[in-house]
């Protein structure tokens, strides 16, 4: 790892700070956080790395693997990560962030809340991810474009490096984040690797954050001036407290289904094949044996030339309880440990509101943990665009509507009203309309107070 300590200790001149950024970008595609956010990134996107990579062996008689490219080989990855994270994301972030001043959301931009969403999910598979705030909206840095440099005394975020390439064969670009400025630089001309050998050079100069422009009639438009944020702009955002993937842990569950899932769809294509035991025709050699095959195969009938020989056709059937049960097993464990809510368990039958809390309690538990740390990141977001706010979020949940609405109608007498008439618009799904309901309410009641009061006089 590339740390501040050691930027402070480089030289001055532009090859230096080539060298340097060129040093960040390949410490930490060799780093273990890499590879691991490699790994979160293929299983969140249905890519499961260890079935994909499976292959069928056959031993030979002197022991060694070679390929078995004869039998069926089924890879079929499994969707169980993507679904625990989307899960935690959506229950968390899938109403968006309540502020309590609303001149907050314009400043953060019209998709904060989207924004926001795509960096929950990298932080979940990937360990973190990072925020760029840039002027007036937030943009996303995943692990595996962002090279992150800490300080070396208190780990906090102090510059990084953001990378990319669209091919190998192509030029690596790259963006120096600092907290007085930014620097683009390319790397071209590599030979083989664009990694090694290639000429690195800087595309223009160091420039602040936020450029000031001015536009006249003779010189037309022209950046007089800059400034930049009093803190660094990029913010992590981690997805737990242990700063880790939430593939860890679960990774080693969701390959055991998948092979169990895939080796059994191989012996069901095995097993279907018919297999041919002849009685009495001792001799018939392979290729003999092998025309037989083939003649089945294509005229579905064969004639036994030597007297007393017999041709029958068998079938295997593959045992499928054993799996069936492990298989269920390994989909509760996984959903267990993942602390994520099977809907399944909930779907069926008159559930009461009690027995859907109780199914919520472990990804209640969780959440709070991730929704720590997202409040930790909003509230670097707002330092660095000097905003003074606090952030709130609801929840999505599964509720047993008409239970909820009688204990909610019990109680009203209780509860402001303005609170009542919310929370009844939200079992309708009708919350959006809350305010403006609200406001004709209050309308309705003025008009009905002002004309008794006209009538009286």
């Amino acid at each position: 790892m590339v740390t501040y300590q050691d930027f402070l200790k480089i030289g001055d001149s532009e090859q230096d700070r080539i060298d340097f950024v060129f040093k960040v970008i390949s410490a930490h595609m060799n780093s273990p956080e890499y590879r691991m956010a490699k790994l979160g990134k293929e299983y969140l996107e249905h890519r499961n790395s260890t079935i994909m990579g499976y292959q069928k062996l056959l031993y030979t008689m002197r022991g060694e693997a070679v390929p078995d490219n004869f039998s069926a080989n089924y890879k079929i990855p499994s969707n169980f990560f993507n679904r625990f994270v989307t899960q935690e994301v959506q229950y968390l972030l899938g109403n968006g962030v309540t502020w309590e001043n609303n001149e907050t959301a314009a400043k953060l931009g019209d998709d904060f809340d989207t924004q926001l969403q795509k960096l929950g999910k990298n932080a979940l598979a990937m360990s973190r991810s990072f925020g760029f705030f840039n002027l007036d909206h937030v943009d996303v840095f995943d692990l595996l474009e962002f090279a992150p440099i800490p300080d070396e005394e208190n780990g906090a975020l102090m510059m990084g490096v953001r990378f990319w390439q669209i091919d190998r064969s192509k030029p690596l670009r790259a963006t120096f984040y600092e907290l007085d400025g930014y620097t683009n630089y390319i790397w071209k001309d590599g030979k083989g690797s664009i990694l090694e050998d290639a000429n690195g050079n800087e595309i223009g100069r160091k420039r602040p954050y936020k450029l000031n422009i001015g536009v006249s009639e003779a010189d037309g438009t022209e950046i007089f001036d800059g400034e930049n944020y009093p803190l660094f702009p990029i913010v992590p955002l981690y997805g737990n407290p242990a700063k880790q993937s939430e593939l860890v842990g679960l990774r080693e569950q969701i390959d055991a289904y998948d092979l169990i899932k895939s080796g059994f769809a191989n012996d069901l294509d095995d097993a279907s094949q018919i297999y041919w035991t002849i009685q009495n025709a001792g001799g018939m050699d392979d290729i003999d044996l092998v025309k037989f095959i083939e003649h089945m195969k294509t005229v579905k009938a064969a004639v036994v030339e030597d007297g007393g020989a017999k041709a029958e056709s068998h079938t295997m059937e593959v045992p499928y309880n054993s799996r069936e049960a492990l298989l269920d097993r390994l989909e509760k464990d996984l959903y267990k440990d993942a602390m994520a809510l099977n809907t399944s368990d909930i779907a069926g039958g008159a559930v009461t509101a009690t027995q859907i809390r109780a199914a919520y309690e472990p990804l209640n538990s969780k959440v709070d943990q991730f929704e720590y740390c997202v409040i930790e990141f909003i509230k670097g977001i707002l330092a660095v665009a000097g905003i003074d706010d606090n952030p709130t979020f609801t929840r999505s949940t599964i509720v047993n509507a008409k239970e909820e609405l009688e204990m909610l109608l019990q109680s009203a007498q209780y509860l402001p009203e303005d609170y009542v008439t919310k929370k009844i618009l939200m079992f309708l799904g009708d919350g959006d309309r809350a305010e403006d309901i609200l406001k004709q309410i209050e309308a309705d009641e003025f008009e009905r107070v002002t004309g008794n009061q006209t009538e009286e006089e």
